[in-house]
């Protein structure tokens, strides 16, 4: 898929806003790229519950983000689909690779002084699995699950609660996600609000959503980021 062109896509910050002190980001399809995994999981888990027929993921791919209960009530679908669901995201869990560039754009940002945490649509446990096996889990302060909040995206609390454990402001920080409901949660959280486009999905519901920021590739979210002052 060729690159959207970035004529007039990137609104940098607010100068009220910053500096960045924190980073947030979305987990799948950001950090990781889980979608064949997922699609797998999903696969197995609806001829396990629903039966025979193509699963169909391109549905719930649709609702990317949100927390897989909610999901299947959008779709419909059985929640009985999540226990099969999760057995075989853990059993496939060591196919999932991280994007290129986020090791080293992470581990920059965390020499800079980045506070740093993941919200995601994912289960908390799940979650933090799956960065430890990945080897990056060390490198966030905080890595919080929808099932670990009181309403998950595209409520703010996800990215509030992360950011208060961070103990940076929402106006010193960015929501970074692949989703329209990262940007609602990243904004209504009153932080900066950043689309990515290097997971393929729908570029064009994401500019329509009105992202502060379009990063077309993880190394550039360190323009934005500048080593943090040893003052504060």
């Amino acid at each position: 898929m060729s690159r959207p062109s970035s004529t007039a896509e990137v609104t940098p910050p607010s100068p009220a806003r910053g500096p960045i002190r924190a980073v947030v980001f979305d987990l799948d399809g950001v950090i990781v790229d889980s979608s064949a995994v997922m699609r797998a999981a999903f696969s197995i888990a609806y001829a396990e519950v629903v039966g025979d027929g193509p699963a169909p993921f391109d549905e719930y791919n649709r609702h990317m983000g949100r927390y897989f209960p909610d999901i299947m009530r959008l779709m419909g679908l059985p929640l009985e689909m999540e226990e099969p669901f999760v057995r075989e995201s853990y059993r496939m869990a060591h196919l999932v690779p991280l994007f290129p560039g986020v090791r080293e754009t992470l581990e920059t940002l965390h020499s800079r002084g980045i506070r740093m945490g993941i919200a995601t649509g994912k289960a908390g446990p799940r979650a933090r699995s799956l960065l430890d096996q990945l080897g990056v889990l060390g490198l966030f302060g905080q890595v919080i699950g929808s099932d670990e909040v009181a309403r998950p995206k595209p409520a703010p609390d996800i990215v509030l609660q992360a950011l208060g454990n961070l103990d940076v402001p929402p106006h010193e920080a960015m929501m970074v996600g692949d989703a329209v409901i990262d940007l609602l949660s990243g904004r209504d959280a009153g932080a900066t609000a950043v689309a990515t486009t290097w997971h393929g999905g729908d570029i064009a519901a994401l500019l329509a959503a009105g992202p502060d920021l379009v990063v077309h590739a993880p190394a550039e979210l360190l323009a934005h980021c500048p080593v943090v002052s040893v003052s504060r």
